[in-house]
């Protein structure tokens, strides 16, 4: 017990006389040092006294899918910042293929009486995914703000960007450069951003040469770019559009392993903007997800709930923008007539 007392008392830098008071419930304990006790607790996982445990910690779960993509971290630096400026530490759950899965982390996370969660490429995204644990979380009337578009309006404030938007600037972009065939790299079928943008695309298409047959799905990964870029190659695209950085990485990269040139033989255009993308070989022209202004968002929705208000859960979109960079330049010629040339 008294390494106990030291451990929350050196946490929330306070003494272990008040640590003691606040498990004790006495008096004299101000409201601000008796939540740093408590989040103490939590976050070095002593259980709390039986009277303390229906009261919500100072703590805030962030829920991701990945870590390897870079824009999920830098997204998460933007919402800890946030919520570490308002007193509230953040508890990242990421979700892994071998590992946790997002229902686990939301029972661990109510268990840990936080008080609110921030999800960011969540299964919400997905049409065919389970979302009964966020319907757990509206039972028990948890704040709870979505990153990007969801499948389903499940009653939360939604802060998305702009797919729209985005595929609009990419492809006047490259029509601007003389591109007619410009190709489509999305997600899996029942991801709801990666829709989105399909509709844009679509709704863009009248003029452009085989604009339906130049759509291609994958997982979101580099081998997933690089196949869905090489079957566009072969169907005589001279550019690409994808859903993310790390798509279109795995497009240039499938490219280049048919010895074609980028951007001279096959412009591409990712979507995120994710660190260290101008520092690519070439750098990657890409929509940027305004990510600081995003995170900002989310964490204030979320904390208006935290503190008794009611926020709408009409979605907040947010403009994206094209960032130019080198893998984009004006259409030569078509990279299948390459392809066959350099094979005969």
């Amino acid at each position: 017990m008294a390494r106990r007392l030291a451990a929350v008392a050196a946490y929330a830098k306070v003494s272990e006389a008040t640590v003691s008071r606040v498990l004790n419930s006495k008096p004299g304990v101000s409201e601000a040092t008796r939540d740093a006790v408590l989040t103490a607790l939590d976050v070095l996982g002593y259980e709390r006294p039986t009277q303390l445990r229906g009261q919500r910690a100072r703590l805030v779960g962030l829920v991701l899918p990945e870590l390897q993509n870079p824009i999920f971290p830098a997204f998460a630096e933007v919402v800890a910042d946030a919520l570490s400026r308002r007193g509230v530490t953040p508890v990242l759950c990421t979700r892994t293929a071998a590992g946790v899965s997002e229902r686990s982390y939301v029972d661990m996370l109510i268990e840990q009486h936080v008080s609110g969660v921030i999800f960011f490429g969540g299964q919400y995204h997905e049409a065919g995914a389970d979302h009964r644990h966020y319907h757990r979380l509206t039972d028990r009337g948890l704040p709870v703000v979505l990153i990007n578009a969801a499948y389903e309006d499940l009653g939360f404030p939604r802060v998305s960007v702009d797919d729209s938007h985005a595929i609009e600037q990419a492809v006047r972009h490259l029509e601007s450069l003389g591109h007619t065939r410009i190709g489509l790299v999305l997600g899996p079928d029942d991801h709801v951003p990666s829709a989105r943008k399909l509709d844009a695309f679509k709704r863009l298409g009248p003029g452009r040469t085989g604009a339906e047959s130049l759509i291609e799905r994958g997982l979101f990964s580099l081998a997933g770019g690089q196949m869905a870029g090489t079957r566009l190659i072969e169907r005589g695209a001279t550019a690409a559009i994808c859903a993310s950085d790390v798509l279109a990485l795995g497009v240039i990269r499938g490219a280049r392993k048919l010895g074609l040139e980028v951007p001279g033989e096959l412009s591409v255009v990712g979507f995120d903007d994710s660190p260290l993308m101008s520092c690519t070989d070439p750098p990657l022209t890409t929509v940027r997800q305004p990510i600081e202004a995003m995170g900002q968002a989310a964490v204030a929705q979320l904390m208006s709930q935290v503190g008794g208000s009611r926020v709408s859960s009409e979605e907040l979109l947010f403009e994206p923008e094209l960032v130019v960079r080198s893998s984009t330049a004006p259409v030569r010629s078509s990279p299948r007539d390459a392809v066959v040339a350099s094979l005969g």
